[in-house]
């Protein structure tokens, strides 16, 4: 049985709109360091159903994004997982560099389709607190007809893939940052590593008070049940995200095609746990020569790594029978500018995630770092912070005939 109520469902709002009044909430957006900050406050609904809202300095546009888990961790798939909000982010990223590299370079492409699988691996038992969330490297597939070819394209397409600001968080190890709050009381972080700053005021009520306006079409909707794969390690039994040992790898994977009018088309697969598929909607903002109409790469990256490490307390609780009626975050992600879509000519840069934790609990203090320190150690996304991954890369270069197909 499900745990909690569907609130998603029940809101009967819009899976992703744009919110209206985010400045009014008290909440705050950083101030630059790199090309663009990212505020996102995300809160626990029910169950594993959570909400987030992103608001980023450089676009001045905020997003209200719900995530949900299916049948592998008793959630009523009402909305994606975490992870995949990630993987369309990274999916729309490297097609931004793509194309914009291409337009720097005066290079046409008559057609372009990226296909983006992303590996993460959950091992160790929880009641031992061995329990750890890995991630592996990218394995990234381009479809191409353009001006180039061979070496020259490959050369290209690296160069592309190295210019998105996501690569600050993938190449070098980054381990993300905390402070912790339980019951309006700092404490200071047992493992994890501290943040150097003053923890922010506690959100509260925050979200309740968000104001939103309905998109003019979905920018997030339900497609179907994702075609079976076998994926080694892989897993599709109810509940088998909250079985007490696991050696499990998980597969996520997108594909992203251009629309005529700009925006970006991301088909969402879960293969393994196996899930739903979903279309998501994504483009840049005003100020990166797009529109604005919806979420931009940036956001659904911060959007995935804050819902992802949410459900990892959302999961501790049940398994370890521990006490947390409430909890939120405020997530900080700083990232350069593309260097190609911001013409920076450099690899994108990132700083480490900041997070400030929010607990009400009837547990101790030391119980309340535990639940810090298990959530990070468990965390696919965090991990995928703290790991130095690389892209592989696999180029398909077609003519114009089989692009028509």
């Amino acid at each position: 049985m499900p745990l909690g109520e569907n609130k998603i469902s029940d809101s009967g709002l819009s899976l992703i709109c744009e919110v209206t009044n985010f400045e009014t909430l008290g909440v705050g957006v950083p101030q630059l360091r790199r090309g663009d900050a990212l505020r996102t406050l995300v809160t626990s609904l029910s169950g594993f159903q959570k909400e987030a809202l992103v608001s980023s300095r450089r676009s001045g546009q905020t997003w209200r994004m719900v995530s949900d888990e299916g049948k592998y961790l008793n959630g009523y798939d009402a909305a994606p997982p975490p992870l995949s909000y990630l993987t369309v982010g990274m999916i729309a990223s490297y097609m931004n560099e793509i194309t914009a590299l291409a337009a720097r370079n005066d290079i046409a492409i008559r057609h372009l389709k990226l296909t983006l699988d992303n590996y993460y691996t959950m091992t160790g038992s929880m009641q031992k607190r061995t329990m750890v969330g890995g991630a592996e490297p990218v394995e990234l597939q381009v479809e191409i007809d353009c001006d180039l070819s061979g070496g020259a394209l490959s050369e290209f397409l690296m160069n592309a893939v190295h210019a998105s600001p996501l690569n600050g968080l993938m190449r070098g190890k980054h381990d993300s940052l905390f402070n912790l709050s339980r019951n309006g009381t700092e404490l200071t972080p047992k493992k994890v590593a501290k943040l150097d700053a003053e923890m922010l005021p506690n959100p509260n009520d925050a979200a309740q008070k968000v104001q939103v306006t309905a998109p003019s079409e979905n920018l997030l909707t339900h497609i179907g049940l994702t075609v079976k794969k076998i994926v080694s390690g892989g897993t599709e039994k109810a509940a088998s995200s909250l079985s007490e040992h696991q050696d499990r790898r998980l597969n996520i994977a997108a594909v992203a095609t251009l629309r005529d009018d700009g925006m970006k088309e991301i088909r969402q697969q879960l293969y393994s746990p196996h899930g739903k598929e979903w279309l998501f909607l994504s483009e840049e903002g005003k100020v990166d020569g797009g529109k604005g109409r919806a979420p931009d790469a940036a956001s659904y990256i911060s959007a995935g790594i804050g819902f992802c490490f949410m459900t990892q307390f959302g999961r501790l609780v049940p398994m370890l029978k521990l006490d947390l009626p409430e909890y939120q975050i405020i997530q900080d992600t700083h990232f350069s500018l593309g260097g190609a879509s911001g013409g920076t000519g450099k690899a994108g840069e990132a700083d480490p995630v900041e997070t400030h934790v929010y607990l009400t609990t009837q547990e101790s203090d030391d119980v309340a770092r535990e639940m810090l320190d298990l959530s990070e150690q468990t965390c696919f996304l965090h991990a995928f912070c703290r790991t130095d991954l690389k892209t592989k890369l696999k180029t398909l270069q077609i003519t114009p005939l089989h692009a028509a197909q």
